[in-house]
């Protein structure tokens, strides 16, 4: 029997937490807690983001660092799943869970779309035993990055845990709607994001049969895993206030993203891991590329996958399906090549014998200190004291600088 304490500090990698949870071995006890830090999911995400999940029974607890501590303490952890942003996952790794005993394995990983793999992402979980991604392409790249920068444990193969959520659409059921899944960090400029308000407006215009929704990460007033400066819904209150749009030809809604996929006629997004949801779920799709394609817009993955298109695509709604030999290649490989619970039993198994030896992090220097102490802070500080430390010391940078 194994142990596993899953730690999430936003609403995505809740999400993953929950789903990779429910993918592992009967005989396995599982425990789910989000540590709290300022980008720590609302109620409303909590529970939209363990919709469909054991985790849905009973929403997790939301902890300070230190009472997730005491938790892990308790649990007596075989493994703990660091599901949580980069500097988190080092603070926690390295401070706020370090020393337990006996040491648990250390795992960690990302949430979605890893394509191109990073050095960034490496390094911060570079004190984890092991790095879990969704596809053979990350296996790849991650195991390249490992290699060639040191730190860290071995790379594993999981199936994206969400994609099973949403049974897949027949020739029957009612089809009509559109959702268009927000992302947070592209399109960054504000005009990008009011060209697709307006195409979007543009398709609620032309066909009223369809319910046009813009599925919200999170509502204007919550946080999520990152900042949006130019939210949507606060967008397009603007521009409906100028007489730009229609009233009514969109809406906006936020709760599972399975459950806005079950109606849905088509699927539209900038980048979203939430375009692999969609199509498992058989539903037709558009990846935008009218703001390019590659790294910087988290979407080079879709090259070659047959579902690239441009804002006057959505306005005809000329939805495709991705190419079988992409959907192989990318996400949608066969169950049996997942192999993380067997690299974490195994890895267990190292540490009950004496013979694991922990991965060593990259950010364990004297030049990491500093960073490494602004990560806890974050973990360790109430949201609102920080906040109102930060702005305090923004002030100050003025008037100095006034001076």
């Amino acid at each position: 029997m194994t142990r596993l304490l899953a730690v999430a500090d936003s609403d995505s990698y809740l999400k993953w937490a929950a789903g990779l949870l429910d993918a592992t071995p009967p005989d396995w006890v599982t425990d789910l807690a989000v540590v709290r830090t300022p980008i720590a999911p609302s109620a409303a995400q909590i529970a939209a983001a363990v919709s469909g999940t054991r985790a849905g029974r009973k929403p997790p607890p939301v902890l300070p660092a230190r009472r997730l501590r005491r938790a892990a303490e308790r649990f007596r952890p075989d493994a703990v799943l660091l599901a949580c942003t980069g500097p988190v996952v080092d603070a926690l790794a390295a401070e706020t869970l370090s020393g337990l005993r006996p040491r648990p394995v250390l795992v960690s990983g990302l949430p979605g779309i890893s394509v191109p793999a990073t050095e960034k992402a490496w390094r911060f979980r570079s004190g984890c035993d092991l790095f879990v991604v969704h596809s053979g392409r990350e296996v790849a790249e991650f195991s390249a990055v490992g290699r060639e920068l040191g730190g860290g444990g071995t790379v594993a193969l999981a199936r994206l845990p969400y994609l099973d959520l949403l049974p897949r659409h027949d020739a029957g059921g009612v089809r009509d709607r559109v959702v268009f899944a927000t992302q947070a960090k592209v399109p960054r400029r504000r005009e990008e994001r009011e060209r697709i308000l307006l195409a979007l407006a543009e398709l609620g215009r032309a066909r009223p049969d369809l319910d046009v929704v813009v599925k919200l990460r999170a509502r204007d007033d919550e946080r999520q895993t990152h900042n949006e400066r130019h939210h949507y819904e606060r967008l397009w209150a603007a521009l409906e206030a100028e007489g730009r749009v229609p009233a009514g030809a969109v809406r906006f809604a936020a709760g599972p993203m399975h459950e806005h996929l079950s109606r849905a006629a088509g699927f539209v997004t900038v980048s979203s891991t939430a375009a692999l949801e969609a199509i498992a779920g058989n539903v037709p799709l558009l990846v935008l590329s009218d703001f390019g394609v590659g790294a910087e817009m988290i979407n080079l993955v879709f090259e070659g996958s047959g579902c690239l298109g441009t804002l006057d695509d959505l306005v005809k709604a000329d939805f495709r399906m991705p190419a079988e030999e992409w959907c192989r290649a990318n996400y949608f490989h066969d169950p049996s090549a997942g192999d993380w619970t067997g690299r974490v039993a195994a890895l267990v198994a190292a540490a009950r014998a004496g013979t694991l030896e922990p991965a060593r992090s990259l950010l364990d220097g004297p030049e990491y200190a500093a960073a490494r102490r602004r990560a806890r802070l974050r973990l360790e500080v109430p949201p609102g004291v920080l906040r109102y430390g930060y702005r305090a010391k923004r002030r100050m940078r003025r008037y100095l600088k006034a001076l």
